[in-house]
């Protein structure tokens, strides 16, 4: 890959604080991601939040996102719900709104769309459920990109829609043999520590393939990084992948830039 085209985008999920209580170090994240996914008070989240978190972004240049989730704010929207297309789809075009309302007030624009949690998780692997998502999205602004996870059905999903689409890549989490995360519940679910985060990001930008907990490559194309904004190590992480990618010859760059058609 030739030095003008190594162009990649750091993003996090952030905006997950909720009345008194406090998730993650939204300010610090925000000096170091190109992009930021906005929880849009599903799974967490709440209006004061989401407008702090969209004014903090726009203040450091960061573009942001929809990060629509199931309605589940006891389980962080980490719990599978069995809902109707016509209700998935309807919930995510309420998130995407209630962003794009919030960002309208700060003089910002929501520019794509991350599906998060449980949501994430059966949409990556279910094809009516990626569907859900990407028909949502087009319904409201056929412009928005979706920010999928690489190799996963919401990839395909947005493609058919006719979607802007970039591919991520996790920074904090491991993955198996068939390309999707490692459930959480497993010991071995999450990449521990800042520089051990970096060099699994690294193998798989530089190697452009997934590499599973086993050791088995998937080639695809990522365009982004995620660091998770709830990681206790999510500053460190940040850095260091930012440090690892830039000391690579990688530009960092917000999504609308590097989905620019």
């Amino acid at each position: 890959m030739s030095p003008k085209h190594k162009r990649i985008n750091l993003n996090a999920d952030l905006g997950e604080s909720f009345g008194a209580w406090t998730m993650g170090r939204d300010e610090q994240m925000l000096q170091l991601v190109n992009s930021a996914n906005v929880a849009c008070g599903f799974h967490a989240g709440d209006p004061l939040v989401m407008r702090q978190t969209v004014a903090t972004a726009q203040r450091h240049g960061v573009s942001i996102g929809a990060h629509p989730s199931y309605p589940d704010l006891q389980g962080f929207g980490r719990r599978r719900m069995d809902l109707k297309p016509a209700e998935l789809e309807a919930m995510v075009v309420y998130q995407i709104g209630a962003l794009q309302a919030v960002a309208a007030a700060e003089g910002h624009r929501v520019t794509h769309v991350k599906a998060h949690g449980a949501l994430s998780n059966l949409a990556s692997e279910d094809a009516g459920a990626a569907g859900c998502v990407a028909r949502a999205m087009r319904a409201v602004d056929p412009s928005l990109i979706l920010l999928a996870p690489a190799l996963s059905a919401l990839v395909r999903a947005g493609q058919d829609c006719d979607l802007p689409v970039v591919e991520e890549v996790f920074a904090d989490r491991q993955y198996t043999d068939e390309g999707h995360l490692v459930p959480r519940g497993h010991p071995q679910a999450m990449v521990h520590g800042a520089d051990n985060s970096a060099r699994h990001v690294m193998t798989m930008v530089e190697g452009q393939a997934l590499v599973s907990i086993n050791g088995r490559r998937l080639p695809c194309r990522p365009g982004s990084v995620c660091v998770h904004g709830d990681n206790a190590q999510a500053v460190a992480t940040a850095q260091a992948v930012r440090d690892a990618l830039a000391a690579a010859g990688w530009a960092l760059v917000p999504l609308p830039d590097l989905a620019a058609r």
